[in-house]
């Protein structure tokens, strides 16, 4: 057996470090758990985690204070914060700041080994690089589409109508798609809440985060047929959901622009 990964668990809650620790126990990881961005700095420098679960909301130094010495001095450490806040203007932030992704409370043990698994495989692509990734990696992202970053993607139509796909950085993470939970046709989704569910062959489920506020009206059926499209053209024709926005204008301020 391998070298167990690093995992540190920032909350001033001593209840849900326990949870989120034991949701994670296992023989790959080795777990400590921090009640205080202070104490996790303290953590840090002795031990130099592969990743960091913290909350956004912690009196003291907050969690978007921890991310920000975290990456000033180990930009390799993953950082996934958790918050009770889910809005993609504070997520968006976080990851701008060099966050891997954000889990909204509430979540299900599965949403957060997930997650931890998804932040991991990308830590392992990059640093060992994964023949999968040499290709994505270095994928172009097109000139004028907004994103959540490293999540999903939106593109504004002619007609008004927006097309969401996945980021290649989130197909990184991915080895194998066995299949797509769309939302139904005629459903809204809001900003910031899941779009899709992506379950990989291992059953492991992935949340693609919805970038503007609309409503469904088309999905991409050439996708469902054969998921390797998404791999060889994620920006074009790789596209998943359809939308009528209903927010545009505001929504787009919250995302990156390439």
């Amino acid at each position: 057996m391998g070298e167990k990964f690093k995992i540190l668990v920032v909350d001033d809650e001593l209840p849900v470090c326990k949870s989120i620790a034991s949701a994670l126990a296992g023989d790959e990881y080795s777990i400590d758990t921090a009640l205080s961005g202070e104490e996790a700095l303290e953590y840090q420098e002795k031990k130099h985690y592969d990743a960091i679960i913290a909350d956004l909301m912690m009196p003291g130094i907050s969690g978007l204070e921890l991310l920000k010495k975290v990456k000033e001095n180990r930009p390799d450490t993953m950082m996934i914060m958790i918050t009770g806040y889910p809005s993609i203007r504070t997520a968006v932030e976080a990851v701008k700041i060099g966050a891997f992704d954000y889990l909204p409370k509430p979540f299900t043990p599965d949403d957060l080994r997930s997650i931890v698994s998804r932040a991991l495989t990308r830590k392992r692509v990059v640093e060992q690089k994964v023949e999968q990734s040499r290709i994505l990696e270095d994928l172009p992202v097109p000139q004028g589409l907004h994103s959540i970053p490293d999540n999903s993607w939106v593109k504004v139509e002619d007609d008004g109508s927006v097309l969401v796909g996945i980021h290649h950085m989130l197909l990184v993470t991915i080895k194998k798609i066995s299949s797509i939970e769309y939302p139904k046709l005629n459903e809204t989704r809001y900003q910031g809440e899941a779009l899709v569910r992506i379950i990989e062959s291992s059953d492991r489920i992935h949340k693609l985060w919805t970038p503007v506020t609309g409503k469904i009206i088309a999905i991409n059926r050439r996708i469902q047929d054969d998921y390797s499209k998404l791999y060889q053209d994620p920006y074009i024709t790789g596209w998943l959901v359809q939308m009528t926005p209903t927010n545009l204008e505001n929504d787009l301020k919250n995302l990156l622009v390439t």
